[in-house]
């Protein structure tokens, strides 16, 4: 099965569904030991088509990344693989030689800034962003984007940029859908999203109103509860990074790139994640019903 893609702005196109390489897999320390049993899930994972890779340098995954690609043994020319920087950010092309040695590659399919935060100001996001330029420009990115930015980052870097991040990942998912037409501004500057955490009502943020709901659909489309959630991102052109430890569950998420929910369903679930808060990452920067 093939994972169908979505077109950026500068012309690229991004697989639709991610394989993570954070959460379970992160390391307190980049040194940490090289850990053989994501090789070798992330080895699975290619081979079964999931060709999208989502690592950063403070996952501290990515030699597991390209050893898995190394002994795949698949084109490098069929594959899309982010990586992100963080600590790093003030001299982001050596940063990313660091990750690119890592990785055993050439370039990256997508580069981010994993968060405005770390740069503690507007002039430090621009600093920041004209990195990642410069590394486009040396085609060692073909391209480049933004992670966990809120509206008033985002304006700051389109004041100062000349090439515009094609795509912001951030946690989305029915209980954090993103406030104050968000994603629509977005998009209207050429962002599409990635979404980070999009399993959060049946993983992380149990409990809420859609315990009944997604039951109730997945046996209505005959698929699992995470397959109804991813679809709803896909169905939303929203790209979904998602992780796993298991074997199984790589074939079941993959069955949600091929299933489309109706209309109806996908407005009910929105109606019914309104009405409850959640937000995973990140709480220190916002306000406890802050939706944005």
């Amino acid at each position: 099965m093939q994972i169908p893609t979505l077109l950026l702005t500068d012309g690229n196109a991004i697989p639709k569904l991610g394989f993570g390489t954070g959460t379970a897999w992160y390391k307190n320390s980049p040194e940490d030991p090289l850990s053989p049993q994501l090789v070798e899930l992330l080895k699975a994972a290619l081979l079964q088509g999931y060709v999208h890779i989502d690592t950063a340098d403070s996952y501290g995954t990515e030699r597991e990344v390209g050893l898995a690609i190394q002994q795949s043994k698949i084109p490098r020319e069929k594959l899309f693989v982010t990586t992100k920087v963080q600590d790093g950010w003030k001299d982001v092309p050596v940063a990313l030689d660091a990750s690119l040695k890592k990785l055993g590659l050439e370039y990256v399919d997508l580069y981010l800034l994993h968060n405005p935060y770390v740069t503690g100001s507007n002039e430090g996001i621009q600093a920041a962003w004209k990195g990642l330029e410069i590394v486009k420009e040396q085609g060692k990115a073909k391209s480049i984007g933004i992670s966990n930015f809120q509206r008033h980052h985002i304006e700051a870097l389109l004041e100062t940029c000349t090439v515009k991040p094609v795509i912001n990942q951030l946690e989305f998912h029915p209980y954090l859908q993103r406030s104050n037409d968000f994603v629509p501004w977005m998009r209207e500057h050429g962002i599409e999203v990635s979404a980070f955490k999009s399993l959060a009502p049946i993983t992380v943020g149990k409990g809420g109103p859609l315990d009944d709901l997604l039951p109730s659909l997945a046996s209505k489309y005959k698929v699992s509860e995470s397959v109804v959630l991813l679809s709803r991102c896909i169905g939303q052109n929203v790209v979904p990074i998602t992780t796993t430890s298991s074997l199984s569950r790589l074939d079941e998420y993959k069955i949600a790139t091929e299933t489309e929910l109706e209309p109806a369903d996908v407005e009910e679930i929105s109606h019914e994640g309104s009405k409850h808060h959640f937000r995973w990452w990140g709480k220190e920067f916002f306000g406890p019903d802050d939706r944005s």
